[in-house]
């Protein structure tokens, strides 16, 4: 498929802007425990420092091997994102087999190797126990217009590691326009991602509800020439309960309440399982 002839690529701010206004005037009324929790659900509880530890995964697994026996009406979180480093050890501790181990990978988060240690470091990451697998984009190659080796990448790493899920970051904040975003996405979906991801969190702006929709939109458009579904992840800078109910209410109103499931919706989030949890409880939880 030639994505620039089989799809619209210019993006208008006038009208992203009208839709967003029209999906936040009834975002009060989805305030409400109910998708709160489907939102809590959806969290890949993530830790991505450079002074991570070993112990920082174990304890991190072992506080969601607990959550339920803690919160036992309340469904847990879909899964844990960490270094490959990490990996082994969350996957030793971890004793809910339904929370999935994301690991990222492939030179992250700079994306700035060689391709056969991308896909070598992914293949590792499996190895010691990961289910999914999040990489950036080479934004080098996109920048300077080189789409045919951002898509080969993606390709070549998807096919490497087969059946795991593989969620491809497109780092927005670094795109120079909203219609780079939009065919970011439809590169990464065309290469074989199972999720796009707008941000590594490492630099700004990270999510924004603004390339959320434009991310979502194009998820849909995709949807609708192929028939597979490509689920949709914002990360960085998501802590506050408004902020994951106003990604839910975006993912809802574009693609339907068909895609809030966490195979489809993740928030990538350190941050925000508390403030969930202290929403939903109505007691202030520092849980994780």
């Amino acid at each position: 498929m030639n994505i620039q002839q089989d799809y619209k690529l210019e993006v208008n701010l006038a009208e992203i802007n009208e839709r967003l206004a029209t999906i936040k005037v009834d975002l009060a009324t989805l305030h409400i425990p109910e998708v709160f929790k489907k939102c809590f659900s959806s969290i890949d509880l993530t830790t991505l420092n450079v002074t991570d530890t070993l112990r920082k995964g174990e304890k991190m697994a072992k506080s969601v091997s607990d959550f339920s026996k803690n919160f036992k009406d309340l469904p847990n979180v879909a899964a844990i994102c960490v270094y490959p480093s990490l990996v082994n050890v969350v996957r030793r501790t971890l004793k809910d087999d339904k929370v999935k181990i994301a690991s990222v990978a492939a030179g992250f988060p700079s994306s700035q190797t060689f391709i056969d240690i991308k896909i070598s470091e992914c293949i590792m990451a499996i190895e010691n126990g990961a289910d999914e697998i999040d990489i950036v984009i080479s934004l080098g190659s996109f920048l300077s217009g080189d789409y045919d080796t951002v898509s080969a990448e993606i390709a070549r790493i998807k096919d490497a590691i087969e059946n795991t899920h593989l969620k491809v970051i497109l780092e927005t904040g670094a795109l120079p326009d909203l219609s780079a975003i939009r065919l970011a996405s439809l590169l990464a979906m065309e290469a074989g991602a199972d999720f796009i991801k707008t941000s590594t969190g490492k630099i700004e702006p990270a999510a924004t509800p603004e390339t959320a929709l434009i991310m979502v939109d194009a998820i849909g458009d995709y949807y609708k020439h192929t028939g597979r579904k490509v689920g949709f992840k914002p990360a960085g800078g998501i802590s506050t309960t408004s902020d994951a109910v106003l990604y839910y209410a975006i993912v809802s109103c574009v693609l339907g309440e068909e895609w809030i499931t966490p195979e489809l919706f993740r928030i990538g989030a350190s941050r925000l399982a508390n403030n969930l949890l202290t929403d939903i409880t109505g007691l202030t939880a520092q849980y994780f």
